[in-house]
């Protein structure tokens, strides 16, 4: 388990925006963890970090939802999922989360994502999912989120 090698960092840099930050890799009690700080900031029409893990297959048809082990500093973080119907860069399902100090497991079913538009389905198909991404999103703010565990119910 090698999250250096998983997770890859982007920012609204990319489009114009001014949002700055990073990933490092860290472990407690022998078990690897990613860490995403930064600051995000909605100057520039930006407003935006993310950690992103591109999935080698699909997971099981019979998936409902995404699983995160996280913590961070007791703000709210988002899950973006791109499918294969997500083609633009802008395109993506979003659901929100709230972390604390401590450790907590967290589910968010897929009929809990929103479309990021009115081209995309409703809901994601578990089949067509290529990518999981943890971001800090939509407003100016420190962001601070450790992700020990993403997979799949």
């Amino acid at each position: 388990m090698q999250p250096e090698t998983r997770w890859r960092f982007f920012s609204d840099a990319v489009m114009g925006g001014v949002s700055s930050g990073k990933v490092v890799y860290l472990q407690e009690d022998g078990q690897p963890y990613a860490r995403m700080t930064g600051r995000v900031s909605t100057a520039n029409r930006g407003g935006f970090i993310q950690i992103r893990l591109d999935l080698a297959s699909p997971p099981p048809e019979s998936t409902t939802g995404v699983r995160l082990v996280v913590r961070g500093n007791d703000q709210r973080y988002f899950v973006h999922l791109r499918t294969a119907g997500t083609i633009l860069p802008w395109q993506y399902y979003q659901a929100g989360f709230d972390v604390t100090r401590t450790w907590s497991d967290v589910r968010l079913p897929l009929d809990a994502f929103v479309a990021s538009g009115a081209l995309l389905r409703t809901i994601p198909r578990a089949r067509s999912l290529r990518s999981v991404a943890v971001v800090a999103f939509g407003r100016d703010h420190d962001a601070e989120i450790d992700v020990r565990e993403v997979g799949f119910y």
